[in-house]
């Protein structure tokens, strides 16, 4: 057992923190106050290779490993999670899954680009009727011929109205619930596709997120992904994988409300000492360090299953859970440490408690990943 990283790993954790550092931290607090999504951040992270990491060179990667992947979103989350989130999306749920069920010809269309980072992917299952509950959802892909016809609308979308690829889920057979649904590969531009409302929210706010509307649109058949039916297989093994880069997101967010919070102890002085001299304060940052490492465990843990190709999915829930529950207590605390200060948005751990939250909510919400995780254990 071995919870070292090897050289290569170390190597691409250095890279991404100075890539991270120098260009992404710069605007990231007016990045949030304005809600300004940065397309050039993202197009960066591309160049660099960060997009294909785990993805072969025949198809635009390098052919590094899923833990190199993983260990790329805790290190940007760490500085700025709204550009890690676009970044998940476009990687874990729509580049992924183009992979694992693609045709060659979709994978040299789609995966390609989005691999070299030149094109931004997004991943459209959610309905304003149609959360948790897959199967209630209303959009339909009739088939035409030689197309379907797509109609609905999709909301909360990362990337959308950015994104140039887009995994959209449809009803193909309504009778046979989650046995119905479909995957489809659209572009965006094609006639009919359009965006809709754009989403104001509590944390995460220079991620771009926005509802999709499709009246009327041909989607060619050769653009439907995996067979008939197989949409609802589909998207959940994507959103498996895609748990593991939100728990990778949460690691970031919680070791960045450490740093400052141990930071901040340290400078701040009452009654003629630091902070951090005061037992209250020193066993709060002794215990947000543990919940720290106990969630990187759990997270690296399923990162190495899936890698290895063993099943994961119950380590996947337990580590999203785990970390963005962990996430979400650190920041608080985080933002006690702070006292007053940590209310105020000129101290960054104020946006972290509030990114920190939509990691418990989105790609499954905690209490989905306790039914995933007693299902499993009570088989």
């Amino acid at each position: 057992m071995n919870f070292e990283f090897n050289e290569q790993q170390k190597m691409i954790q250095k890279m991404v923190r100075e890539f991270a550092e120098k260009e992404i931290a710069p605007g990231v607090m007016e990045r949030d106050e304005k809600e300004e999504f940065s397309r050039a951040l993202l197009d960066k992270a591309g160049e660099l290779g960060m997009a294909g990491i785990c993805f072969p060179e025949e198809y635009g990667g390098s052919g590094g490993d899923y833990i190199s992947y993983i260990i790329i979103n805790e290190e940007i989350a760490r500085v700025d999670d709204c550009v890690q989130t676009g970044f998940a999306a476009s990687v874990s749920l729509c580049a992924m899954p183009i992979y694992n069920y693609g045709t060659e010809e979709q994978k040299q269309k789609y995966l390609v680009p989005l691999a070299k980072g030149i094109t931004l992917g997004a991943f459209g299952l959610t309905e304003a009727g149609a959360g948790t509950d897959a199967s209630a959802q209303q959009t339909v892909a009739e088939l035409k011929g030689d197309h379907y016809l797509l109609n609905g609308s999709k909301i909360f979308i990362t990337n959308g109205g950015a994104a140039e690829s887009y995994l959209i889920f449809a009803m193909t057979d309504k009778s046979k619930g989650v046995k119905g649904i479909s995957a489809f590969i659209l572009e965006k531009g094609m006639p009919g596709f359009s965006f809709g409302k754009t989403e104001h929210k509590l944390g995460i706010r220079s991620s771009q997120t926005q509802e999709l509307i499709f009246q009327d649109v041909k989607v060619p058949v050769e653009n439907l992904l995996g067979k008939e039916g197989d949409g609802f297989r589909i998207a959940m093994s994507s959103l498996d994988g895609g748990r593991i880069g939100v728990a990778a997101q949460a690691l970031g967010i919680a070791q960045a409300a450490l740093e400052h919070a141990i930071k901040y102890s340290k400078e701040r002085v009452q009654f003629g000492k630091p902070i951090c001299s005061n037992q209250a304060i020193a066993f709060m940052l002794a215990d947000m360090a543990t919940e720290l490492d106990a969630a990187r465990l759990l997270t690296y843990r399923a990162a190495y299953l899936k890698q290895a190709g063993k099943p994961f999915a119950k380590e996947a829930a337990m580590a999203k859970m785990y970390a963005s529950d962990a996430a979400m207590k650190i920041t608080t605390d985080a933002v006690q440490i702070f006292g007053g200060y940590g209310f105020s948005r000129e101290y960054p751990v104020e946006r972290l408690m509030r990114n920190a939250k939509i990691t418990q909510i989105y790609e499954g919400t905690n209490q989905v990943q306790r039914m995933v995780i007693s299902g499993a254990i009570l088989r």
